[in-house]
């Protein structure tokens, strides 16, 4: 599952690409969660969320397969909110690039040196 913004910056940047990413990304299923983008949508396997996003991804939660995953898309983390949320495993390179939105708005810590991977689930 993907933001707006992520999708668009994916699909910008992997369609131009020769790489197993390329073709592994086109043929995994996608879902964006948008209000602006409609169907049909230039990646293929990808199709726009319906209605409200969490009930969306509630009723995706329903079918069996190997679970919902969301790449990037910060302000879609923070819409899911916890109760939606199994697992959380975060990649932090030490690197800022301007500024934006906080992932967590409270209590979130910039690591000085190496990536530091995080996983979180449930009561953690």
């Amino acid at each position: 599952m993907l933001g707006r913004r992520t999708y668009e910056d994916l699909l910008a940047y992997w369609n131009t690409q020769e790489s197993p990413f390329k073709d592994a990304l086109d043929n995994a299923q996608k879902h964006v969660a948008s209000t602006t983008l409609r169907e049909p949508l230039a990646w293929p396997n990808t199709t726009v969320l319906e209605g409200e996003v969490t009930a969306a991804v509630n009723e995706l939660r329903r079918h069996p397969g190997k679970g919902v995953h969301v790449l990037g898309s910060g302000e879609l983390m923070q819409t899911l909110g916890a109760s939606l949320i199994d697992e959380l495993l975060l990649l932090v390179y030490p690197l800022v690039l301007g500024s934006g939105q906080r992932l967590f708005r409270d209590g979130s810590v910039t690591t000085t040196t190496g990536v530091v991977i995080a996983t979180y689930g449930p009561g953690e």
